[in-house]
């Protein structure tokens, strides 16, 4: 794969998202998990991306058990600022006692002295984002981390954030068919020289031609809940039928439906923008990083985005209540 730079560091143009190993859709297995975050390494990956919150934890450990030994072979993102209560509800504490508490803990799972990049995983309404940024500045400051990311944000919290301490990368959900990015904040990042990192690149599997509609999911599978909208049996089979001429856009150019969308993100942002696909399957992995090196030119691109965009697309990401609580949709 080339790679791309995200603030101070050069990093794989393809990352690795590893959630899926510890949550999110239905169980993984650790030893298999384990195989794969190593063979990532080999396969060209040099950006992984966890946080405290993935499974409670399970995730930073997975990654520390496995990946200690390689620690200078990569650049490590984690995040803080959210977490399950004991009822499993999530709940956001943005406070400055509570981020520098959960970075010791990160650090100890993640068997490392440093976090490379570390994010406020989503803002807390009810602690100002400067105060929360301020708190991170301190752990850069001592060396913890080595600069500050933010998630899921307004163009207006963004610059705030960034007006306490210069902000490395902004990730927030952006695909063919999650397109509220590019309201305002990719202008923003643009101007404000911050890397952008796109989550859920692939639409949550959709655009893999794997994905089910919702009444196959287990409860444990976040399109069974909060990304519940467009995986509804109606919505789910009037948007899988964009997938037909998707799949014939992807045989042009030679590649897999997945690897034209990770594709598609890269040619969006020349060297700022960094996918994080997730996955439990050595193969997949693979297979996403294989669209590393995919080059799609300006007539591909426009046909894609006049084919799949919020407007062609049936349904939410998210639930109402959720959507309505979302800071990043507030551009």
């Amino acid at each position: 794969m080339h790679k791309r730079k995200v603030g101070p560091f050069e990093v794989s143009a393809i990352g690795l998202g590893c959630m899926n190993m510890s949550m999110g859709y239905g169980p993984a297995n650790d030893t298999e998990s384990g195989r794969l975050l190593r063979a990532a390494l080999d396969a060209g990956y040099t950006f992984f991306d966890t946080a405290a919150m993935y499974g409670g934890g399970h995730n930073e450990e997975l990654i520390g058990r496995n990946l200690s030994d390689r620690r200078n072979d990569f650049v490590l993102a984690s995040k803080c600022g959210i977490s399950k209560d004991v009822n499993g509800k999530t709940q956001m504490d943005g406070r400055p006692q509570t981020l520098k508490h959960e970075c010791e803990m990160s650090l100890k799972r993640l068997r490392t002295d440093a976090i490379d990049l570390y994010y406020l995983h989503r803002v807390d309404p009810n602690v100002p984002v400067e105060e929360s940024v301020a708190a991170l500045s301190d752990l850069v400051a001592q060396g913890k981390t080595r600069a500050i990311g933010i998630s899921e944000v307004s163009t207006a919290t963004l610059r705030r954030a960034h007006a306490v301490h210069p902000i490395t990368a902004l990730q927030s959900e952006y695909s063919p068919w999650s397109r509220t990015p590019e309201r305002q904040i990719l202008t923003a990042c643009q101007e404000l020289n911050i890397a952008f990192v796109p989550f859920s690149p692939l639409g949550r599997a959709f655009f893999t031609g794997k994905a089910q509609d919702v009444s196959g999911l287990s409860d444990k599978d976040i399109r069974a809940t909060i990304a519940r909208p467009r995986f509804e049996p109606d919505n789910f089979a009037a948007n899988v039928k964009l997938l037909e001429p998707y799949a014939a856009i992807a045989a042009e150019q030679g590649c897999t439906m997945a690897q034209l969308a990770l594709a598609w993100s890269l040619a969006k942002g020349e060297q700022a923008y960094v996918p994080i696909p997730g996955t439990k399957h050595i193969e997949y992995m693979k297979e996403n990083a294989g669209a590393g090196d995919i080059h799609l030119d300006a007539g591909v691109v426009d046909a894609l985005d006049r084919l799949i965009n919020e407007k062609t697309v049936a349904g939410a990401r998210y639930t109402a209540a959720l959507m309505a609580s979302a800071d990043s949709e507030k551009d």
